[in-house]
């Protein structure tokens, strides 16, 4: 290679990594797209975050750790399971977000589903998700998960305390098969202050591009603080069992609780760098007698940017 060649690649990968800042501050903006009134107040009530350049500097060597450990998964043929739970709009989206972002779709999946249908609620409760457990060398990240009859189902009347109480006897039972046939259960609960949910569930009304995370629920939960509360802590009692553990997240402070988790997160598992070939870019085939058809324009996007 030539020095104005290895200059050229040089710039190149220079332009490259900007566009991944470039991709980090887009994500960024869903925290930033507030009206200069909301944005103010929310800025008085938390005052100072960690400073911006510290925040990604820490998420990117996170998330080089997340890629180490996801080739071990992968090695070892581990299966991972990491339930999210929390309050609406405590951050859950938020850091599953950075876990995945620059992992491989085909062995971290997120987990997010809908209410279930009439079908599935004649079901054994846990069948609906047995199908999305993970297979040797995957890690699945249920955005909630079958904790919804601990805290919704329960507080919005969705099942009656017979089924909830049915629910706590077999939840430990569940997990603990779970463990013993392999899987490496994490489960994580994001905590934040009745004050801090009313903020955000502010920013979301007053955001046009947030106004799609809230539901009639979401607005329910307002209204039915206390009793997410207690139904929280019945949870806690009955759900925490040594093989299985629950781990609070402290989410008043979304970008310290997206590093506070991901870092807890890697120090539960024994991961190693797995060694790997050199990756070394083959040379380009060229044949004499090829030549490139012209498409048609009507093909192309328009070019408006």
């Amino acid at each position: 290679m030539s020095p104005e060649d290895f200059n050229d690649a040089e710039d190149w990968l220079e332009s490259e990594l900007r566009d991944e800042l470039d991709e980090d501050y887009e994500i960024e903006l869903e925290d930033a797209v507030l009206s200069m009134k909301i944005r103010e107040i929310y800025r008085k009530a938390h005052g100072e975050t960690i400073p911006r350049q510290t925040y990604f500097k820490s998420l990117l060597r996170l998330q080089a750790e997340l890629i180490k450990l996801q080739d071990w998964v992968i090695a070892n043929n581990e299966k991972v399971v990491v339930i999210f739970e929390g309050r609406d709009s405590a951050g859950k989206g938020g850091v599953i977000k950075r876990i995945t972002q620059r992992l491989n779709p085909r062995v971290v999946r997120t987990v997010a589903l809908p209410a279930p249908t009439e079908r599935e609620k004649s079901q054994w409760y846990f069948q609906r998700y047995v199908p999305h457990l993970p297979a040797g060398g995957e890690i699945v990240l249920f955005d909630r998960s079958w904790y919804n009859r601990a805290g919704v189902e329960r507080v919005m009347g969705f099942a009656d305390e017979d089924q909830v109480e049915q629910f706590f006897q077999d939840v430990p039972e569940f997990e603990r098969m779970l463990v013993r046939s392999g899987i490496r259960l994490v489960k994580y609960w994001f905590s934040i202050t009745d004050e801090e949910q009313q903020m955000r569930f502010l920013i979301r009304i007053h955001d046009p591009l947030k106004q799609w995370k809230l539901s009639p629920m979401d607005l329910q939960s307002r209204i039915r603080w206390e009793d997410y509360t207690r139904a929280k802590e019945d949870m806690f009692a009955r759900t925490n069992i040594p093989e299985a553990p629950w781990y609070i997240v402290p989410g008043n402070d979304k970008k310290r609780a997206r590093l506070n988790c991901i870092d807890h997160l890697l120090s539960l598992f024994p991961y190693e760098e797995v060694p790997s070939d050199e990756i070394a870019l083959p040379e380009r085939v060229y044949n004499s007698d090829y030549e490139r058809h012209v498409l048609p324009p009507e093909l192309y996007v328009p070019s408006k940017y």
